[in-house]
């Protein structure tokens, strides 16, 4: 067997098979393995080792896509199935509800129950509410969801204004004070030693966080951060609780362990005690949330810490192909740090792909029209809109996005919204199916389904469900989208188990739900880099990649730099197969180009050099400027002039007085009836089509219109917020509303 984490040669018949391994991806209901033995068919010799190796202290080092959780889950139903472990001795914790419940859904695949698989949090708050009683007395305290309102009140106590921003910031301090076990009079210095640029007078925070404190024993409320450090209290103070825990739970897996706080870690040895039987796995390149008070340090020097434990490193990447894994490589060579240097070189074990795509724009809205130029043409291609993402650093950039896709008539979901079994469309339908379950005999509409999958079928259609998706991208289309999911999982679900019965898939949806593993919903997803960690897509387009963005303005210190290095190279890692990283030159059309690619990319994309070098716009560099199709290389963009107010002849900045062409202060000669008459237009065009008003047109795209009131479809193209594709859809009837004559018949819908 080579050295750990070196490559080795695959082996077809067991752990490799053809063109697409079984490290990540997996079919939707797979076939229970029937022995102990079985659950090891499939890994690699790597992935084995982690499998089997169910004793003494474990440190998994594991590259992005190389299958760790696939080998950690396999690990535990190995040692069940093998009557090494007891499922219920058995503690599994993670950092998001998603990852717990992705865990708990392939451990029951691998015909593994009774395991707690949770996050740090839920696994403490559990321990608090049962040991409260015994320990303190009384009830436990209510727990806040949200403490910004407390820390508004605590500021306010010791007479300190603070505004929106601010509230958040010194929220956020306060945070990493608990997390990293830092008492109020301490925070000055802590926060100095670690070098946080504290959002205002140290002196002032620590009262505050102070003031915070009292307030919160006054109202008799506890906090997230609080039932960590309770729990670690009484585990800490009352030995006999502590031993119950450990009598209770023998073995412990902790992933994601790069995210570790030291409050966490704390916890982690007391519920451990004097054993060993802990595996963690982790990658120090993906440390992103060092804010929070995360830090690599527990997984860099677990060896230290265990002097015996096995170490292994899994480096072969099952999810990106060679070119992406290239690129992955070449940013982590640039990096500098501790982190940095203890990088896994990743190998890529999938076929060979498309280079990825590094074009520059003019401007963010032209970046965001080309990108969903591009989606568009991928979708109409046959890439499902699931398997796309726009990835980008800050939430603030998401809405350029939502619109430009809107217009290019592609569905999205934005990531952290509403899960997927909270939904009021999906709890609705739930009741109906639990309903048809129990009475469908007595059901009509019932009669001429034949199979389970057309059961469904007429359940939803009650709900709302149609075999043809309505137009647009609104609320009408999220809900289609919810209901298709579960039509979709209800056809997978019935060919693999063939005779499953209605009441078997409201069980299977039972499950899901409890374990957080929501079937696909297709569109395509928006998602901050954070929030995109853990999850993979077949094309992700990296946007706004520049200095100021990429890294973040406000990242001073090496250490933060470096930190932003590393969430690029997070987002680079979710992509399978193509990859489209972007920037733009200016932030809004007519702009100053005086923005340039990140220096992250130097080096990396083509005609660029290393240590910052940068190629000027319009030299030869190898850059696609606003491509037109998949590989096609376009004619380069014309320099935008300068946006001016009509009225005044101001330089415009803001996107409505740009589509105004005026100054919003500046007197408008618009047509009130002509606007109010395309308003009332509008409303029918969104209620036909499914889609919100402002996907028809905008406001302020319609006060242009009004103000503009064009003779013919050269006029109205050059207005702001009509587009080729609107043009074509709406332009007759917004011609024949502006030369006063009825509309005739419906414009042509999406």
């Amino acid at each position: 067997m080579p050295p750990c984490g070196q490559p080795a040669h695959p082996s077809p018949a067991t752990w490799q098979h053809g063109r697409v391994t079984a490290a990540t991806h997996s079919t939707l209901f797979p076939q229970v393995p029937d022995s102990a033995d079985a659950v090891l068919e499939g890994l690699d010799p790597e992935q084995r080792e982690v499998a089997t190796a169910l004793h003494g202290p474990v440190c998994v080092l594991a590259g992005a896509g190389t299958g760790k959780t696939r080998a950690i889950t396999h690990r535990i139903a190995y040692g069940v199935r093998a009557g090494i472990l007891q499922p219920s001795s058995v503690l599994a914790v993670t950092f998001t509800n998603r990852a717990a419940g992705e865990m708990r859904g392939r451990l029951r695949q691998l015909g593994t129950v009774g395991v707690q698989a949770r996050t740090f949090h839920s696994a403490a708050l559990r321990q608090l509410q049962y040991f409260w009683p015994k320990a303190i007395g009384g009830s436990m305290p209510r727990l806040v969801d949200r403490k910004i309102q407390l820390v508004a009140d605590a500021a306010a106590a010791c007479r300190l204004r603070l505004d929106r921003n601010e509230l958040r910031d010194v929220t956020a301090e306060i945070e990493w004070s608990k997390v990293t076990q830092t008492v109020p009079a301490d925070y000055a210095l802590a926060a100095a030693k670690a070098g946080r640029e504290a959002p205002r007078d140290p002196a002032e925070i620590a009262q505050v966080y102070s003031a915070y404190e009292d307030l919160k024993r006054e109202r008799a409320v506890i906090d997230f951060e609080d039932v960590l450090l309770l729990t670690v209290a009484i585990l800490q103070d009352r030995h006999d609780i502590a031993a119950q825990v450990r009598a209770q739970y023998q073995h412990f897996v902790v992933d994601e362990y790069q995210d570790v706080s030291p409050l966490q870690q704390r916890l982690l040895e007391l519920w451990l005690g004097d054993r060993d039987n802990l595996c963690v796995v982790g990658d120090a390149s993906q440390t992103i949330y060092s804010f929070t008070g995360a830090t690599p340090d527990h997984l860099l020097d677990f060896r230290v810490r265990h002097p015996g434990a096995t170490v292994v490193k899994l480096v072969r990447d099952y999810r990106s192909t060679p070119q992406i894994v290239h690129l992955a490589n070449g940013l982590l060579a640039q990096a500098r740090g501790r982190a940095a240097d203890h990088r896994l070189e990743l190998v890529s074990q999938r076929p060979p792909g498309p280079e990825p795509v590094f074009t520059e724009y003019t401007d963010e809205p032209a970046e965001a029209e080309g990108a969903a130029r591009r989606i568009r043409e991928l979708i109409d291609a046959g890439v499902p809109a699931g398997e796309i993402a726009v990835l980008f650093r800050t939430n603030a950039q998401s809405e350029t996005y939502e619109q430009a896709l809107a217009d290019a008539g592609v569905p999205y979901q934005l990531r952290g919204a509403e899960r997927f079994f909270d939904r009021p469309e999906v709890r609705k339908a739930g009741i109906a199916l639990r309903g048809a379950a129990r009475f469908g005999g007595n059901d009509s509409a019932l009669d001429d389904a034949v199979d389970l999958p057309s059961q469904v079928r007429a359940v939803l259609s009650g709900e709302g469900w149609t075999p043809q998706p309505p137009a647009g991208s609104g609320a009408v289309r999220e809900r289609w989208e919810s209901l298709a999911a579960l039509v979709n999982l209800a056809q997978d679900f019935a060919a693999a188990r063939p005779g499953a019965t209605l009441a078997d898939l409201v069980a299977e949806l039972d499950e899901r739900a409890n374990a957080q593993h929501a079937p696909t919903v297709q569109g395509v997803t928006l998602a901050s880099l954070h929030s995109a960690k853990g999850l993979e897509w077949d094309v992700v387009f990296l946007v706004g990649v520049a200095e100021g963005m990429m890294p973040i303005t406000y990242a001073r210190t090496d250490e933060q730099i470096e930190e932003e290095r590393r969430l690029l190279y997070v987002g680079v890692t979710r992509a399978r197969q193509r990859l489209h990283v972007s920037w733009a030159l200016a932030r809004s059309p007519g702009g100053r180009p005086n923005r340039r690619p990140s220096r992250f990319l130097d080096g990396l994309r083509p005609g660029s050099t290393s240590g910052g070098g940068h190629t000027p716009a319009g030299a030869s560099g190898g850059v696609e400027r606003g491509t037109t199709g998949i590989g096609a290389t376009a004619p380069r963009r014309t320099q935008r002039t300068p946006a001016r107010c009509r009225v005044c002849g101001r330089t415009l900045t803001d996107a409505g007085e740009m589509k105004l062409m005026r100054c919003e202060d500046c007197p408008s000669d618009m047509d009130e009836g002509l606007y109010e008459r395309l308003r009332e237009w509008r409303a029918d065009q969104a209620r036909r089509s499914g889609q919100p008003a402002f996907c028809v047109f905008t406001d302020k795209t319609l006060m242009a219109i009004a103000e503009a009131a064009p003779d013919d479809a050269h006029e109205l193209a050059r207005i702001p917020g009509v587009g080729m594709r609107k043009l074509k859809h709406y332009g007759a009837d917004v011609l024949a509303i502006c030369a006063g004559q009825p509309v005739d018949g419906d414009a042509e819908e999406n």
